[in-house]
């Protein structure tokens, strides 16, 4: 069976949460693939993508997913002889297909906050505001694949809620870059609840004010923004610091090592994101060994399970509440085990055997 495996995605400066879920996976899939009987092949538009991809792979390049010539994408791929062809994400068009088709849509929160990604093309984010007015469309475009895959139960349980797609979904789970490897030879985690460490932007939803509104109950820590920010939005955030509180630091972006250095430093992973797609920080945290203060909501629950505590997100005393519980060595023991318990139910490998899977059950269209 000849899989072709939609690299497009990768960025090549820094991974966003679609790049790494593409690099990550399709090491993965490579890896698995030939004990499967499959051979795989890799889509990419840039040549430098090649280095995130696995050494040795096949790859055949296209055009990019941004370009006009995407919708009809299936025409030239026919020409490949593909048994079926998977993409992380939804645009690559399938009109005239003949192969199998697993497309990829995260999660809903586009349909709930429609600003797009500020990386793209104004043209592609007029067009993704457009898209995004009504489920007509993705309905149009999940429908027109054998199979949809998501990343998440919160997020396949919200399909079947708004009757998103007629094919069967198949959930091929995130999973956490192991940030232990980043840590310097010898290097270990130091558990505590010093610091606070928050990755993630800075959009509204986020919430990242009540992060900072509950520093003035947790005098003596510190609150780390690793995330880039517009010199307009820290000015917003910085009205909001108390300062007979916490320190608030911001980082304006951190390398995955120095990001990985922070969290093994008496650290808790913080958020109090009013809505979220995944939230793949949390999950990063937990196969660190650091526990997590996050907003009680589902898809937090099934990422960190006992591995965190909750607080409703608009409750800033209920956060620093929770941080001041970790003093407590005996729970936070407890939680960090717990979450390490949880998230080592989620792997690539995991992830990559599920692909396969459901690869094996699409349709023979050639």
């Amino acid at each position: 069976m000849r899989l072709l495996f939609d690299a497009r995605y990768i960025r090549t400066d820094f991974h966003d949460g679609i790049s790494r879920y593409s690099a990550e996976l399709a090491a993965a899939v490579a890896a698995a693939a030939p004990s499967r009987g499959v051979e795989v092949a890799f889509l990419i538009h840039d040549e430098a993508q090649r280095a995130f991809l696995p050494e040795r792979a096949r790859v055949l390049r296209i055009h990019a997913p941004t370009s006009v010539r995407e919708p009809f994408t299936a025409l030239l791929l026919n020409g490949h002889r593909a048994d079926a062809v998977f993409s992380p994400m939804q645009t690559i068009g399938a009109l005239g297909r003949r192969y199998g088709l697993i497309l990829t849509l995260h999660d809903t929160i586009y349909y709930r906050h429609r600003t797009p990604p500020r990386n793209l093309p104004w043209y592609v984010r007029v067009g993704w505001r457009l898209f995004h007015l009504s489920y007509i469309p993705q309905r149009l475009t999940l429908n027109a694949a054998d199979l949809v895959a998501t990343v998440s139960e919160t997020s396949a349980a919200e399909f079947a809620r708004v009757r998103l797609t007629k094919r069967p979904v198949v959930v091929i789970p995130n999973a956490p870059q192991l940030l232990a490897d980043l840590l310097p030879e010898g290097g270990r985690v130091e558990p505590g609840a010093q610091n606070l460490v928050y990755m993630g932007s800075f959009m509204g939803y986020k919430n990242v004010e009540a992060l900072i509104r509950a520093m003035a109950e947790l005098p003596g820590r510190v609150l780390h923004l690793l995330s880039r920010i517009s010199p307009v939005r820290r000015a917003e955030l910085e009205r909001l610091i108390d300062v007979g509180g916490g320190a608030v630091r911001f980082h304006n972006g951190v390398t995955d090592a120095e990001y990985a250095a922070l969290l093994a430093d008496r650290a808790v992973l913080v958020s109090a994101s009013l809505d979220e797609g995944y939230g793949l920080p949390v999950a990063e945290a937990l196969a660190l060994g650091v526990p997590a203060v996050v907003t009680d909501m589902p898809i937090f629950r099934e990422v960190a399970g006992d591995g965190a505590l909750y607080a409703a997100g608009t409750d800033a005393g209920a956060f620093a509440a929770a941080v001041r519980a970790l003093d407590d060595p005996a729970l936070r023991d407890a939680v960090i085990a717990a979450g390490a318990a949880h998230i080592a139910r989620f792997s690539w490998r995991r992830s990559a055997d599920v692909l396969l899977d459901a690869v094996e059950r699409l349709p023979r269209r050639r």
